[in-house]
């Protein structure tokens, strides 16, 4: 099977590794699942892509509690550390009245703390993908695990996730440079775009910069209700949005992302990716929770109503 990212290869074929946070989303209704790599490996192994969790939590009741949902999920538990030192990660989310999400990250958590053992470092390099995000590399630990990492990995993916304070453009920088792939929202181009002397206002050409300065062939953009733009090579993708009424919105990002790598993996149609990408992070979006049960036929439906 040809497709864009990895060839000869059907989607129940395709390992991929998501290293980061594995965390609590802590509601005013009570805790959900959550963590933007965990949302990305759920939503994969959703659609059919085999994805592991590469993680720790702490010993603890609440990461026990974090192993036997991720089980349930049908997740293997086998590369998330259990870090007697540290515990295990909750965030406060605030949502506003349009369902947009503000999060205050509890720091020095088990998942900041990221050992590197063998086990870590065989599976990516027998995985045919790796994404990771920026909110991991937080702390020296698990940023110096990631980058062990990155050096065995075949195909990188970057999920920035831009929380302040919790991050350093250095250290970006660095990231997006080894990354194959970058994807971020539409205010995090122009930040770092600007950050890193970009003079343009438009997100073509913000795009093209970042693309240039990083030497990435593979970009993509999130707009929130209005989109996405997919970058490959010379080559840009639109989708103008899905009309929905949103209830939350967290981890309509990762979702998009889950959907957007899935079907990257088992198609050429660059067109038919992000359409579907966004309509599953709308689909999200107007649901409770990140990472809520869509099956193909409710994705195809929403993407071509009658």
């Amino acid at each position: 099977m040809n497709s864009l990212f990895i060839n000869h290869k059907a989607a129940s074929e395709i390992s991929i590794s998501c290293f980061g946070e594995v965390l609590w989303d802590c509601f005013a209704s009570g805790k959900r699942l959550g963590g933007a790599p965990l949302n990305v490996c759920l939503r994969l192994n959703s659609l059919g892509i085999k994805a592991q969790m590469l993680s720790a939590v702490g010993d603890d009741v609440l990461g026990k509690e974090l192993f036997e949902v991720i089980k349930s999920r049908n997740i293997k538990t086998d590369f998330i550390g259990i870090n007697p030192d540290k515990k295990t990660s909750t965030v406060d989310v605030l949502l506003d009245h349009h369902g947009s999400a503000t999060y205050e990250i509890v720091a020095d958590t088990a998942w900041d703390n990221i050992t590197l053992t063998p086990d870590l470092t065989e599976q990516v390099k027998i995985s045919d993908i790796l994404v990771f995000g920026s909110l991991v590399a937080r702390e020296a630990a698990s940023l110096k695990t990631l980058k062990q990492l990155i050096n065995v990995a075949q195909f990188k993916i970057f999920d920035v996730n831009l929380r302040k304070p919790h991050y350093e453009l250095n250290t970006l920088m660095e990231l997006m440079q080894a990354a194959d792939f970058i994807k971020l929202n539409d205010d995090e181009l122009y930040e770092i775009a600007h950050a890193m002397g970009s003079q343009f206002n438009s997100l073509e050409q913000n795009v093209e910069f970042i693309a240039e300065k990083t030497n990435t062939p593979f970009m993509c953009v999130t707009k929130g209700s209005h989109g996405a733009l997919l970058k490959i090579n010379d080559q840009n993708y639109y989708n103008s949005g899905y009309l929905i009424n949103v209830v939350d919105t967290v981890g309509a990002g990762d979702a998009f992302l889950g959907s957007l790598i899935y079907q990257l993996c088992n198609t050429t149609n660059a067109q038919y990716a992000v359409d579907f990408a966004c309509a599953v992070g709308a689909m999200v979006a107007q649901s409770h929770g990140a990472t809520p049960e869509l099956s193909m036929n409710a994705i195809e439906q929403f993407m071509n109503p009658l």
